[in-house]
């Protein structure tokens, strides 16, 4: 399932975005134009189909925090109140439409004061798909009317009261055979993976040798990177893992120790001149974040949507050219969301994929993409 395109409004710097998406999606601008909010407003989408969208959004400061504060344009007058304050997430993929709006708790009755008054609030909630000739399916509806749902035999059902006021419908299908395209999009959504934080410290797991298990998804902070690597060997395109770190580091090969008594796994790198193997603890954190990423974008099981957030951070200027080259290749088999930084990295991407990146920039506080029309305040 790719992601057509996606609908953000009033999230952070995000007043109101629709992007078109394609197989490969590289955004790129100044600091503080909202590249990051993008990527975070996908991770966000994902959280709701997996479940945790509401701590997710607790990390980030609470609701009052992540939506758009600055000037609403819509119609307003002397005498009209303040338009509730809402953050709106939207998909379009190859078969369904889905939207999530939320906004502030409503704090009322028993519950004037709580202390949860953080929290995310589901305002909204719809998936739909449009059929032959522009009939609109709508599979499930969520308001302030009420939440209702269509079962597989086609008929309407009230789910009112089963669901948090806080997480979406998604996530929380109690019996989802009885709702196969909820749970198609859940399972579709659930496929999304994110990398955008790879510890390197000299205390992080990376380092250090590990128990490993045959791995053919490297963990969102590569914690089980020797795992995956020898997975990637064993099992996938290792011929191309080779040549990936040859291509970084000449005359460098990968190896992979592993203790069969105990299970340890633990990443060396041969490198020419040297006596003996360096080992993790000894690499820069450059050369791991690269192991990290070759690990992600060779994995045996490409997901459908592939994230990756500032993939250049701490990587030599060396490695963008080959780094750029698995980013394309890795686009074969998964939809890429990724955010850089680098200008560099931007137009190699490009010049291996013919693909051009997205721009965006920051206009009287509010992101827009360059080149783009902004959406219309009621879209």
């Amino acid at each position: 399932m790719a992601i057509r395109e996606i609908h953000v409004a009033g999230y952070r710097s995000i007043r109101n975005v629709r992007l078109k998406l394609g197989q490969i999606n590289v955004l790129t601008g100044p600091n503080a134009t909202g590249k990051s909010n993008l990527y975070k407003s996908v991770f966000l989408l994902a959280k709701a189909a997996a479940g945790g969208f509401a701590r997710v959004i607790a990390a980030e400061g609470g609701m009052p925090s992540v939506v758009w504060a600055g000037e609403r344009k819509g119609k307003q007058t002397t005498s009209s109140k303040a338009e509730p304050v809402r953050m709106k997430l939207g998909i379009v993929t190859d078969s369904f439409n889905y939207e999530l709006v939320c906004g502030l708790p409503r704090l009322h009755g028993p519950v004037a004061r709580s202390a949860f008054a953080l929290d995310p609030e589901v305002k909204e909630e719809r998936v739909w798909m449009q059929g032959a000739g522009g009939l609109k399916i709508t599979f499930f509806e969520r308001s302030t009317k009420g939440v209702w749902i269509l079962d597989r035999d086609e008929r309407l059902e009230d789910y009112s009261g089963q669901l948090l006021p806080t997480e979406s419908v998604l996530s929380q299908l109690r019996e989802p055979h009885l709702y196969p395209e909820l749970s198609v999009l859940a399972a579709q959504m659930n496929q999304w993976r994110f990398y955008h934080h790879f510890r390197t410290d000299p205390d992080s797991p990376l380092r250090h040798p590990q128990v490993g298990v045959r791995t053919p998804v490297l963990d969102h902070e590569g914690t089980d990177l020797a795992a995956a690597l020898q997975t990637i060997i064993e099992v996938g395109n290792a011929e191309e893992l080779h040549r990936a770190v040859a291509l970084a580091i000449p005359g460098a090969s990968l190896q992979i120790e592993y203790d069969e008594k105990d299970g340890m796994f633990a990443v060396l790198l041969n490198m020419p001149g040297l006596k003996r193997p360096l080992r993790a603890r000894e690499l820069s954190d450059g050369t791991l974040r690269y192991l990290c990423l070759l690990a992600a974008l060779l994995s045996p099981m490409p997901p459908a949507l592939l994230a990756i957030n500032e993939p250049e951070t701490s990587l030599h200027p060396d490695l963008l050219d080959p780094l750029a080259r698995q980013l394309v290749n890795a686009a074969k088999n998964s939809q890429l969301w990724v955010v850089t930084h680098s200008q560099l990295l931007a137009g190699l991407v490009e010049k291996y994929s013919g693909q051009p990146p997205i721009r965006l920039e920051l206009e009287h506080g509010e992101t827009q993409v360059v080149g783009q029309e902004p959406a219309e305040e009621n879209e």
